[in-house]
């Protein structure tokens, strides 16, 4: 236990001090150059009367998009989505820093209904600071840093999760268990230039970052932020936020932006502290389009070469789709929703499909959240002996989780909440002895995480 209160004293200094900063800044900050207060109009997305001092108060790859639309990478959210963190200021620069981390008991399959859940003590978290300034009167540079101490809190099996699949521990695919990200799980820069207030055209590079391929991943859609388990269809629409090696280009239109990347195939290895060898051998494509302030859409296609260690050979072609939905915020409430869909398709094999609805709503200090999964799993992904259910066998896996979140505390624009939520899962009655008929699971946490920023 001493380590998972050593870990949540560190996140409670570092976000204290963090907010201390952001009051003395703020001070500085908020005066134009007569001495007068600048004017911020709420709901606007003038970024011009978002600005201090010249210090752009924008999106991170647009001086004419308002901040609330940053996702991760280059990913979209509605403009009407909240944000948590701490906003710092200098002369030229912006920051912001943001994190998560849930302290919990987790235990799936507590009826021990089958062999393969498992429970303990956790604590997933991430930890990220970003930064930007202008450049000239229409460039835009912007970095980014993600961290996470996973491995060192759950050790390199990561968590239990049932039916959850994706990398390696010990040479070995990890079945049953979300496996910990990587201590640097995103270094990035960026360049974007306004041609006009309506066309942009940036630049992003990533060493590890997350290519043009997929919604916004799971730890920064606001209908996923109090629930701390990833996804079981983690690998069918957003596992490449991490990865070793990105470049994308793209332009904005309107409500329109296009964008390109190239990457490297190969998922993160086993050692979470380093940093792996880029290859750019994968390539994909993304449209995305924000019909509104409530609305973020997107479509992709990406080819991924070799990204399974233990499956070399085998390369695959993923496509997702995806709608998130999220009402303006009001006195700390409001509602969100994402809707996804992913396709995995390996040469030779049948497409494997992934469908999620997740959703929460928040009112005042509580929030209460869901999410339902539907995940085609072959017996290759669950490590299934193929003499007893068959060759490139395909399983259809149903999760449903319902949970709740309540505040406990705000203290120096840091909240600290408890809460809990419960799944239950079904899959063809060929899988009941390993899993038993409908194996159900819970977990209760602490969470740490900042306060909403009120844009």
């Amino acid at each position: 236990m001493r380590k998972y209160f050593l870990l949540l004293v560190f996140l409670s200094t570092l976000i204290l001090s963090s907010s201390g900063q952001h009051h003395q800044h703020e001070r500085k900050s908020v005066l134009t150059d007569t001495g007068h207060p600048v004017s911020h109009h709420p709901g606007g997305h003038d970024t011009m009367a978002m600005e201090m001092q010249g210090v752009p108060m924008s999106h991170a790859f647009s001086l004419n998009l308002p901040m609330t639309r940053n996702g991760s990478g280059t990913g979209w959210l509605p403009d009407a989505s909240p944000m948590f963190g701490y906003m710092l200021h200098s002369r030229k620069w912006m920051y912001m820093v943001h994190g998560s981390v849930f302290l919990r008991y987790n235990n799936q399959d507590f009826t021990n209904g089958g062999i393969r859940g498992g429970d303990r003590v956790d604590a997933p978290n991430w930890f990220m600071i970003m930064g930007q300034r202008r450049v000239g009167e229409r460039g835009l540079f912007h970095f980014s840093g993600m961290f996470s101490a996973d491995n060192l809190i759950s050790g390199g099996r990561g968590y239990p999760l049932l039916f959850q699949t994706g990398e390696t521990y010990k040479g070995a695919p990890l079945i049953d268990r979300q496996h910990p990200h990587d201590l640097f799980s995103e270094v990035s820069v960026s360049y974007s230039y306004a041609v006009s207030k309506k066309v942009d055209v940036f630049g992003y590079l990533g060493y590890p970052g997350e290519p043009a391929l997929g919604p916004v991943t799971f730890m920064h859609r606001p209908s996923s932020l109090d629930n701390p388990n990833a996804p079981i269809s983690h690998h069918w629409v957003d596992a490449t936020h991490i990865t070793f090696g990105v470049a994308t280009l793209g332009v904005r239109a309107g409500k329109f932006k296009l964008e390109g990347s190239s990457f490297t195939g190969r998922e993160p290895d086993e050692a979470r502290y380093d940093f792996d060898k880029p290859t750019f051998d994968s390539w994909s494509a993304r449209v995305s389009m924000n019909p509104g302030s409530r609305w973020a859409l997107q479509a992709s296609h990406g080819y991924i070469k070799s990204p399974e260690q233990l499956h070399p050979e085998e390369n695959v072609h993923k496509t997702t789709a995806s709608a998130i939905y999220n009402s303006p915020v009001k006195n700390n409430n409001y509602f969100s929703a994402t809707a996804l869909w992913g396709l995995n398709k390996f040469k030779d094999h049948k497409g494997e499909h992934a469908l999620l609805l997740e959703a929460a709503l928040h009112h005042k200090r509580s929030a209460i959240y869901g999410r339902y999964e539907f995940t085609e799993k072959s017996g290759e992904e669950l490590v299934l002996d193929e003499n007893i259910f068959g060759h490139h066998s395909i399983f259809n896996v149903h999760a449903l989780t319902a949970g709740y979140n309540y505040d406990i505390i705000e203290f120096k624009k840091t909240r600290l909440a408890i809460g809990g939520n419960f799944s239950v899962n079904t899959a063809p009655g060929a899988l009941n002895d390993l899993y038993g008929k409908w194996p159900l699971s819970y977990q209760v946490y602490v969470r740490l995480y900042p306060g909403l920023l009120r844009m």
